[in-house]
């Protein structure tokens, strides 16, 4: 029989702030945290503004000399997971470190540290390259040096599943407890490649929306007038721990996550199957994971790109798979505030998802002013909705065909 899985703590660091509470507030105000970005500009890219991570004071979890090792992917992981750690309120002996793990993931990995070294090879050649590259830009040194940190001395993972990694690492981390492999599992992604290279490299996908003279407003899922989406940076991590372990010693539990779904399109590198069908399969394995019929979930957290084909296959999905049933459940899109956080994205949303059930509001979706007949949904779209729930599932799909759907409910 498999063990249950409380969510018990939840560290952000997103353009709308830091921490859960930050964070929060923005999202229920509808702000955006897209603006311009100079470099971008000055480096000729096409779009020039991203939705960026401000007042992040990294030197509150680790000194000048250890973050010099680090690439920012990992400063924004290890401030998300300390956070998250001091949210759970957890003290971790050595046995329980024994314990204890983390599967943080990234989409990029060190991509800031990378090209500056890059300039430093051509510039002043290879004798001056740092030491530290390997260590502060290979993509599983935020699950490392989270475990360094916290004394995680159990499962350690870093998963690379494009946008659907922080889903990925939440799920797979789940499996660790359910099947007895651990007590507690730091579990997310962290993502910062908001650099020219990165930012021109998706624009020239045509991916990006171009709305350089309205950065706050360019990001709008499920919009006639959407043009792509907005690139993001930030992290996003939660504390699973065994039920039974968090009622005992008086845990505050957010939610229980109940179902996991994880699958492949098998169709495009970049575009989802028609009709989403590889996420409608999605969709449905993470209800038949927790046993749940479609008709007992009241929410979607969308993936919600404010892409064309994604929104418009994403809707026909949620049709499939809720049927009739379809009108009556709220969809939000986060991405319509975070901008895309990419490896980040599916963690952040899962957080949100357990705080929106922990405190019955759905969080709006802004700009949303034309709605597209393609995408027919029930939105939340004109302020914070609340709602009773029991349960609610978020949705993370990523290049490739990968996918990952997780699902919560309220305790």
């Amino acid at each position: 029989m498999k063990r249950r899985v409380a969510i018990t703590g939840i560290g952000l660091v997103t353009p709308l702030g830091v921490g859960l509470e930050a964070t929060w507030r923005a999202l229920l105000e509808g702000r955006s945290g897209a603006v311009s970005v100079p470099a971008l500009a000055e480096a000729g890219v096409a779009t020039t503004f991203a939705a960026r991570v401000r007042g992040f004071d990294e030197s509150r979890f680790a000194s000048k000399r250890e973050l010099r090792t680090m690439d920012p992917f990992i400063h924004f992981a290890l401030g998300a997971a300390v956070l998250a750690n001091e949210d759970a309120g957890l003290e971790l002996d050595e046995a329980g470190g024994l314990r204890a793990g983390a599967y943080l993931g990234t989409g990029f990995g060190g991509l800031l540290t990378i090209e500056a070294q890059h300039e430093v090879l051509l510039e002043r050649g290879a004798r001056r390259v740092s030491p530290y590259l390997i260590p502060a830009s290979i993509a599983n040194l935020a699950a490392g040096q989270v475990s360094i940190r916290l004394g995680l001395k159990g499962p350690n993972l870093s998963p690379v599943s494009a946008c659907a990694t922080g889903a990925h690492a939440v799920g797979e981390a789940a499996r660790c407890i359910q099947y007895g492999d651990a007590d507690v599992m730091f579990a997310g992604g962290s993502e910062a490649s908001l650099t020219p290279l990165c930012v021109a490299g998706f624009s020239a996908m045509k991916a990006l929306s171009r709305r350089n003279d309205d950065p706050a407003g360019a990001s709008r899922p499920f919009d006639r007038g959407r043009d792509g989406f907005v690139m993001g940076e930030g992290a996003g991590v939660v504390v699973l721990e065994e039920m039974a372990r968090a009622k005992a010693r008086g845990a505050r539990i957010y939610c229980e996550l109940v179902g996991y779904g994880r699958t492949a399109d098998a169709h495009h590198i970049t575009a989802p199957a028609p009709g989403g069908e590889g996420a409608a399969r999605c969709m449905r394995a993470a209800l038949d994971d927790a046993r749940v019929d479609s008709e007992q979930v009241g929410h979607v957290n969308a993936h919600g790109t404010s892409t064309r084909f994604n929104d418009a296959f994403e809707t026909q999905a949620m049709h499939s798979v809720f049927g009739r049933h379809s009108a009556a459940v709220m969809v939000t899109a986060n991405k319509s505030m975070f901008g895309h956080l990419l490896g980040a994205a599916g963690s952040v949303e899962a957080a949100i998802s357990a705080q929106t059930l922990a405190t019955g509001i759905i969080p709006p979706t802004i700009n949303l002013e034309d709605p597209d007949p393609d995408c027919d949904l029930t939105i939340v779209k004109e302020g914070p909705q609340e709602e009773h729930l029991e349960y609610v599932l978020s949705n993370s799909f990523g290049f490739g065909g990968t996918n990952a759907c997780l699902l919560f409910r309220r305790v």
